[in-house]
């Protein structure tokens, strides 16, 4: 697919891919320097003062105010997601622009696209997307190396363009060079979405090519069309790959533990469950307090927040255990068992 707006100053190492709207963006890459983040507790704190400011001066502020606001976010990329997913969910490409950093977006981007993709909540979503990353490859590794040969399936439930699950196969290909030669690769993404979807299968094809991080491993990419309310679709699906003889791990970034209801949640991790032994799920959990705390519901995103021990009851009931866990600003990540 040619792109429309194409990438100008490509930067070397990294791949680039093309959403259906014809924005040629880079493929997110959290080995690579452009898109690692390790922000220090005084930069966090500063970011949180400077929200904070902002979340004060919005609810002092006139209807005019508010009006030149809007006005402001309509004309720039990111904040006309974030108008969309006002009082709904940031879609998967929207929440993946946010990801990206000022520093790579491209000539779509306007100035106050940095400034917003400077702020805490996108900082926020670099810092959860590379633990989230962290954890899956962590457990894989092993896991791999102690299971030459099977199959390896990754599901990713409402994870857009699962860079997640992309990020888990770069990371074990650095630190376990040779755990995933010899045997198939599959991404399943469980999302109502397509658009992000059909960006993380090209986003794949590019890290394939010669050259690329993933280049001459064996990985297909499916997307199901996916409510995760009705849970049959998700169960019939994995039922079919015979986890039990397999490597697989879970994720939800940004996703069902952020969104879903309580018992949505239970669900879902019930079938993971019952699908296959072994496997872990990873995901974040949208925090109670911190910076969201602060946030005008309505102008912001539907997630439900909740405290570790509120997540940990509901992964029980499943039959799941959080074995990790990391606080950023907005969410707290973890890791199922």
């Amino acid at each position: 697919m040619d792109p429309i707006v194409p990438e100008a100053q490509k930067r070397f190492g990294v791949s680039y891919a093309v959403t259906d709207t014809g924005l040629e963006l880079p493929v997110i890459d959290v080995t690579h320097p452009a898109f690692a983040i390790a922000p220090t507790d005084a930069e966090l704190d500063a970011l949180a003062a400077a929200f904070q400011e902002m979340m004060a001066r919005q609810r002092d502020a006139t209807e005019e105010q508010l009006a030149a606001l809007r006005s402001m976010l309509e004309g720039s990329i990111l904040g006309r997601g974030m108008l969309a997913g006002s009082g709904t969910f940031l879609t998967g490409l929207d929440t993946y622009l946010m990801k990206l950093g000022p520093d790579n977006l491209g000539a779509y981007a306007s100035d106050l696209d940095r400034q917003i993709a400077r702020a805490l909540g996108p900082v926020s979503m670099r810092m959860r997307l590379q633990n989230v990353t962290a954890f899956m490859a962590e457990a894989l590794g092993p896991a791999l190396d102690s299971a030459p040969g099977a199959p390896l399936h990754l599901v990713n439930i409402a994870g857009g363009p699962a860079i997640d699950s992309l990020n888990a196969l770069i990371l074990v290909r650095q630190d376990w060079p040779s755990a995933l030669s010899g045997r198939p690769i599959h991404i399943h993404v469980f999302d109502q979405d397509t658009a992000g979807p059909a960006f993380g299968a090209r986003a794949l094809k590019a890290l394939m090519e010669p050259g690329a991080k993933l280049h001459g491993l064996d990985v297909t990419f499916t997307h199901v069309r996916y409510d995760w309310r009705q849970t049959d679709t998700l169960a019939r699906a994995l039922s079919s790959l015979d986890l039990e003889r397999a490597v697989w791990a879970a994720s939800s970034e940004g996703g069902l533990f952020e969104y879903g209801s309580d018992e949505e949640i239970v669900a879902n991790l019930r079938v993971l469950r019952e699908c296959g032994n072994g496997g872990t799920v990873s995901g974040t959990v949208t925090r109670d307090g911190g910076p969201a705390a602060a946030s005008p519901r309505a102008s912001f995103f539907a997630t439900i927040p909740r405290t570790l021990a509120v997540f940990e009851a509901l992964a029980a009931q499943a039959g799941w255990a959080v074995d990790r866990s990391i606080v950023v600003p907005y969410s707290i990540d973890v890791r199922l068992r």
